[in-house]
């Protein structure tokens, strides 16, 4: 099934026939709708180089710093299942016109955020109205082009998409550190402005439909909202609060419940459901699912934990760790290239399970990091998940589209990209739980090896007095490099636990149908 059909199929009765060629006005839509979409995929990681500096001054810990990069990703798997109601209700320009005036209102908030709560609001709301406008640059593509020239925006959006990530941390750190780390948000003022303009030189404007409100799937749309953000919450502060001896965990739990429940309901009784969760007992589609999950966690997870890792035992910058990070956009963009000829050559379990263990390889590689470790260690792994990834996320994209009948299509993209989202957000919380868990417990391993009356200790501290005046600074000492190598022990049972949660996902593999020949690409993100 092409692209058009898929779009139009999940548009309805919106669904725009391409015209026979595009012209002046329909390439600008598709600049705009790619352009969007880069600002959204860009702000999931600008912050994560950044992300040491804006901890310190907004007065949040390194755990709770996770808050900013997870409270974007869930607001954005809330609002994209909805992108499509939201498109027919007020009209495709009308919607990315809100979405852009809104997104560059929460870019000034997070800029100028003094707190953590004041920054988490501002993330939340980029989440919603950045998520919002990744599927509709797809709708522009499959509405404005004809099939001739779809492939073009398909490989501009396909660039934008794999980009956005990579290139955020390398934005963000060059911003951090010769201007500010505010200007990773301010910078989305003039994109915004560009936006604007090419929305309404572009894309001709329709008259909205409010009687879509009555449509909506609410109980649905409540349940994903309380359902995600209540579980997400009690994830990222369970351990600090001791989970469910804490009266805030157990009430966390409650919202939780009652938003699923709702959600669930919303399957029965909406017309239209938010999110059709019966795709997921599709094998195919179900498969597809659970691995779009663990791609997530590994692509969010280490565009998160290195820029983390480099600040504290390396003392890199926020510049020179997102440099680290933008290696794995180098081979995304040479497979990209060669996209179409692997689809008609490569069998879609071989290319998905190839790019499941390359992804393991590399987070394998990263689990035997040393308090030596810089950012050399990192070349090899991070070039490895670039290519893993992108064969990962173009064949699974491709696999979504494919597993379902033609009028799911839309549906199927949007809990594909839930999902996906999902698995970054569970990462992340994981990886704040893991942090406090385990330095912990490899901080008290370490001491248990140290006894006070010890001949090396002794001496250590003998050696140190003598040099320094005082014994007490000898014991900070040994404190701080107990804390450094607890560090770096936690960060390897982070890479290991994600190396061994991407191999338990690769039998999924077999339950994936070989791609029809000869079928043209089509375009998700």
């Amino acid at each position: 099934m092409s692209m058009a059909a898929a779009s139009a199929m999940a548009g309805g009765a919106d669904a725009v026939r391409p015209p026979a060629k595009a012209d002046l006005g329909a390439w600008l839509a598709v600049a705009a709708g790619t352009l969007g979409a880069l600002m959204a995929t860009l702000d999931i990681s600008i912050v994560n180089s950044a992300l040491p500096t804006i901890q310190g001054e907004i007065g949040a810990s390194g755990t709770e710093g996770t808050w900013v990069a997870t409270s974007y990703l869930v607001a954005e798997i809330v609002i994209i299942p909805m992108a499509a109601w939201l498109e027919r209700m007020l009209g495709l320009r009308t919607f990315l016109l809100v979405a852009a005036g809104l997104f560059t209102g929460f870019s000034v908030v997070c800029g100028t955020a003094s707190t953590l709560t004041m920054m988490i609001i501002g993330r939340v709301g980029q989440g919603f109205t950045g998520g919002a406008m990744i599927p509709t640059a797809q709708t522009i593509i499959a509405q404005r082009l004809p099939p001739s020239q779809q492939p073009v925006g398909i490989a501009l959006f396909g660039v934008t998409a794999i980009m956005g990530p990579v290139i955020g941390p390398l934005i963000g750190g060059w911003l951090t550190e010769n201007l500010s780390w505010h200007y990773a948000f301010f910078i989305n003022v003039p994109i915004c402005a560009a936006l604007v303009i090419l929305l309404l030189v572009g894309m001709p404007h329709r008259k909205p439909r409010i009687d879509l409100l009555v449509e909506a799937d609410w109980l649905g749309i409540l349940g994903l909202a309380m359902g995600l953000g209540g579980l997400t919450v009690l994830l990222e502060e369970g351990q600090r609060e001791q989970w469910f001896s804490s009266s805030f965990i157990q009430t966390m739990a409650v919202i939780s419940g009652i938003g699923f429940a709702s959600l669930f309901a919303g399957q029965v009784m909406a017309r239209r459901p938010i999110i059709k969760l019966s795709l997921l007992l599709d094998r195919q589609f179900g498969a597809v699912a659970l691995m779009g999950i663990v791609l997530g966690m590994v692509l969010y997870g280490t565009s998160y934990v290195i820029p983390q890792f480099l600040a504290a035992i390396a003392n890199y910058d926020s510049l020179q760790s997102g440099k680290i990070v933008l290696l794995s956009g180098i081979p995304s963009l040479i497979v990209m290239a060669l996209i179409p000829i692997l689809m008609r050559t490569v069998d879609i379990r071989i290319a998905v399970g190839g790019g499941l263990l390359i992804m393991a390889g590399s987070s394998f590689l990263d689990a035997s990091l040393t308090i030596e470790s810089a950012g050399g260690d990192f070349v090899v792994s991070q070039l490895l998940r670039g290519v893993g990834q992108i064969l990962g996320m173009i064949f699974l994209s491709q696999a979504v589209v494919r597993s379902v009948p033609p009028e799911d299509a839309g549906d199927a993209s949007g809990l594909f990209n839930s999902v996906r989202n999902l698995g970054g957000s569970l990462a992340l919380a994981g990886i704040a739980t893991l942090q406090d868990q385990r330095l912990w417990f490899h901080s008290r391993r370490l001491e248990e090896t140290l006894s006070a009356n010890a001949v090396a200790v002794q001496d250590y501290v003998g050696n140190y007095s003598a040099a320094m005046g005082g014994a007490s600074g000898a014991i900070n000492d040994i404190s701080r490099q107990i804390a450094a190598q607890a560090l770096v022990m936690t960060f390897n049972d982070i890479f290991w636990i994600m190396a061994v949660g991407t191999m338990i996902a690769l039998p999924l593999v077999f339950f994936l149908r070989p791609l029809p020949q000869g079928a043209a690409p089509a375009a998700m993100h």
